[in-house]
């Protein structure tokens, strides 16, 4: 009986040091809420695919910026575009016009919003597939003073996009 305890207390280290190992392994951020340092990535989301299109759109509810000194986010990548952009979205007589952008300032003790409704957008060039509502995929965000962080993005219409606040 002494033995089968023995294998039994063998079997659970080996467990637990496997959980353990497993725990220390970096992974993505698959949270809608992901901090970063002093910055807090909320609601990471992607708008569906127009038919014909072979560009995406990304956003963010916002980029909350809680430090001291302003972060810039510099750039991104996903496995799902040939190349990601940064944009601005003003309005003139026609809508909303885009210009790319080297970098998005991210003011201190701010919350900067990238939404399909605000003044910024992350732009997904050349898709490798049509993104559809349900979809999720990885977005590398890469920041100026915190460098590079993995987030997952969903993909959903703007109005859930928008008032969505769980999954």
């Amino acid at each position: 009986m002494a033995h089968l305890n023995r294998g039994a207390v063998l079997a659970l280290l080996i467990c637990l040091s496997l959980l353990t190992w497993l725990a220390l392994l970096p992974i993505p951020s698959y949270a809608h809420g992901v901090n970063v340092g002093e910055l807090e990535l909320d609601h990471p989301y992607a708008v569906p695919s127009v038919p014909g299109e072979s560009h995406g759109k990304a956003y963010l509810r916002g980029i909350t910026n809680a430090g001291t000194k302003p972060e810039r986010l510099l750039g991104a990548s996903t496995p799902m575009a040939a190349k990601v952009a940064l944009h601005s979205l003003k309005p003139d007589a026609h809508g909303l016009v885009s210009q790319q952008l080297d970098a998005i300032d991210l003011p201190a003790k701010t919350v900067t919003r990238l939404r399909h409704t605000g003044d910024y957008q992350i732009t997904l060039i050349d898709l490798k597939k049509p993104l559809k509502d349900g979809d999720r995929f990885e977005l590398t965000l890469n920041f100026e003073r915190a460098g590079s962080q993995t987030i997952k993005v969903w993909v959903q219409t703007p109005h859930e996009a928008a008032t969505a606040h769980s999954h």
